[in-house]
């Protein structure tokens, strides 16, 4: 187990202004996903397990509270096996996202989503994230670039913007590439709570009562102020239902006849 996650754990534990942040994008996150079987990845200290019902949690380091280490370039799951793919701050470290899309779409079933809580680079976030915070933002990166895993590669190594240039950008493009799969909900939220909270640091501006009310007011004031302003982005990804290719082909067939009556 890493030094890192037990450090996390330790201060997710004594930190209850962290839990009011975090515990906000958990609801989020789980009041989303359909039923069946459900696989986090990049579960780190293993919050969502009092969410989610039935819910498998993997990361690619071990702890003993995680049920399965797994890298999610190449998912240990057959075909059409889960309901939800859910992840909290992991799409930006993946070294290839386009592995993961690609896994997903076959281990999901149809129907199933991908849900996923990452940074949200906005006009408010993005000075925050590119001098304050210690992960780098490379908003010229291509979200959707391929290639080989490195076994060797810290996992901890991110870009921040990847979740931004997929749900914006690079949209199209991930459709195209992903005809399976369609992002059907992108939601922009968290302006003062997340970085007064001080995150995993073992500081924070606020206390948890008022990291409540921000919250409350935060709720209130996304619709309007969150895309601008916004420090997190929620997305979702569902796996459409495409018929197969006898009904497509019989599909077509009706059509014509209908064409020519």
């Amino acid at each position: 187990m890493s030094d890192a996650l037990t450090n996390y754990r330790s201060v997710w534990e004594r930190k209850p202004v962290l839990r009011a942040v975090y515990n906000d994008i958990f609801d989020r996150i789980a009041k989303r996903t359909v039923p069946g079987t459900t696989l986090e990845i990049g579960g780190g200290i293993g919050n969502l397990k009092d969410r989610i019902d039935d819910l498998v949690s993997s990361d690619i380091q071990f702890a003993p509270w995680l049920d399965l280490v797994a890298d999610a370039q190449k998912l240990p799951f057959a075909d059409g096996a889960l309901s939800n793919i859910v992840m909290l701050d992991v799409l930006h470290h993946i070294e290839f996202p386009a592995l993961l899309f690609r896994e997903a779409s076959r281990v999901l079933r149809a129907g199933g989503r991908i849900i996923m809580a990452e940074p949200g680079i906005t006009l408010g976030s993005g000075p925050f994230y590119r001098l304050l915070h210690h992960e780098p933002v490379q908003m010229d990166a291509d979200p959707l670039l391929e290639g080989a895993p490195d076994r060797n590669r810290d996992p901890y190594d991110s870009n921040q913007a990847i979740p931004t240039l997929l749900a914006t950008s690079h949209r199209g493009l991930f459709h195209a590439k992903f005809p399976d799969l369609q992002i059907v909900e992108t939601q922009w939220f968290s302006f003062v709570a997340y970085p007064f909270s001080g995150g995993f640091k073992p500081w924070s501006l606020m206390t948890e009562p008022m990291a409540r009310a921000m919250l409350w007011f935060e709720k209130h004031a996304e619709g309007a102020l969150g895309r601008h302003f916004g420090f997190r982005l929620l997305t979702v990804v569902e796996k459409r239902n495409r018929p197969s290719a006898e009904k497509r082909s019989r599909a077509s067939a009706d059509a014509s006849r209908s064409d020519v009556g």
